[in-house]
């Protein structure tokens, strides 16, 4: 029988948060299919905390050496994506992304003849294995006699993206570059539509059950349509389980453990575990919804004990400390505050800087 305590456990295991079986960044995302990546620093310990030893330079150095990418996709928002899945699921997504923001193109005199020139720009400018920031970029564009401020960069970078003209290139800085992906990723084998949208679903039900096809839809930000027949194409490899009229489904060869071990997790903000699903009540009481997420869906850092959010958290960074500070909005005992304690030290370990409370 299918309880919310038993899904919050769950996705625990299958996220790879209780207990990893990965080695490298490159395995973790690619488990997970795409992993929100808005705000950077979290974003890489989403990864981070996933991985036994990891640190802030692992990851640092998968994305500077483009076995991950980070790029906009799915819904769409930053995401961290496999290399070896930025093609198939990009074709998946680019037309879902291009619909969304059509009006605002066209208010800003933006169509497809200029899309085809700026795409031409920026692949010359790249040529060679050349990284440039989006500010360099502009000025380029700028100098061939197209408009080309923050707002209607914002447009053509996407297109960039979406026609697998660019990808992103290593840091510089605080400043994430650019590069040509067919420079940068090595290629890989084109899958149909129909074989994206099962790849898609397979990945999605793997790494996030128990989940449900609404669930699914919200993260992969397709059409209800597409994305039910996408869990049609794969349901012979999962089994289903309902509770509260909905619908659960998970890998058939989920095995539910008999006793979950207590546990302690300092979640960054937009983590898989909450933002990849429509119906968070498992994990997260509804009257408290408003103190973890924004009105305007920012996904605060979340304090998650036994599977349950109990509080969100804050950072300070310093030169070689950072200031941890726990804002808990359900009771929080000796036990679970010591383990917190060592949750923040992971932290601090994979920044490499020692950590203190507020």
């Amino acid at each position: 029988m299918l309880t919310p305590t038993i899904i919050a456990h769950l996705r625990l295991q299958n996220q790879q948060i209780a207990q990893s079986k990965f080695n490298t960044p490159q395995e973790v995302v690619a488990w997970h299919g795409a992993k929100q990546a808005q705000e950077y620093t979290h974003a890489k310990w989403a990864i981070g905390l996933r991985l036994p030893e990891a640190t802030d330079q692992t990851i640092e150095q998968a994305i500077d050496s483009g076995t991950i990418l980070r790029t906009h996709i799915l819904r769409p928002t930053w995401h961290f994506v496999s290399a070896a899945d930025i093609r198939w699921m990009m074709r998946l997504s680019a037309p879902q992304i291009s619909n969304l923001g059509a009006a605002m193109e066209r208010e800003m005199g933006l169509d497809t003849a200029t899309f085809n020139r700026t795409n031409d720009i920026i692949a010359k400018a790249l040529e060679g294995g050349q990284q440039l920031t989006r500010k360099e970029l502009a000025q380029i564009i700028e100098q061939s006699g197209i408009p080309a401020n923050a707002s209607r960069m914002v447009f053509i970078m996407f297109h960039a993206e979406m026609e697998l003209v660019v990808c992103n290139g290593s840091r510089r800085g605080k400043e994430q570059t650019y590069a040509l992906l067919d420079e940068r990723v090595p290629p890989s084998p084109v899958l149909s539509r129909e074989e994206s949208l099962a790849e898609l679903a397979r990945r999605y039900f793997t790494s996030h059950a128990p989940a449900t096809l609404q669930d699914f839809t919200w993260w992969s930000g397709l059409r209800i349509g597409d994305a039910r027949t996408a869990l049609d194409m794969i349901k012979h490899e999962l089994v289903s389980m309902p509770l509260d009229q909905l619908t659960y489904w998970m890998p058939k060869d989920l095995e539910v453990p008999s006793k979950f071990e207590p546990s302690v997790h300092l979640l960054p903000a937009f983590d898989e575990f909450m933002v990849s699903y429509k119906e968070r009540g498992a994990s997260l009481d509804p009257s408290k919804t408003a103190l973890a997420i924004t009105g305007n869906g920012i996904f605060k850092p979340i304090v998650v004990v036994n599977g349950r959010v109990v509080g969100v958290w804050s950072r300070t960074e310093k030169k070689n400390a950072v200031v941890i500070e726990p804002q808990y909005f359900t009771e929080v005992g000796p036990v679970e505050e010591a383990r917190i304690a060592q949750s923040a030290a992971r932290f601090g370990k994979f920044l490499g800087k020692e950590i203190t409370f507020k």
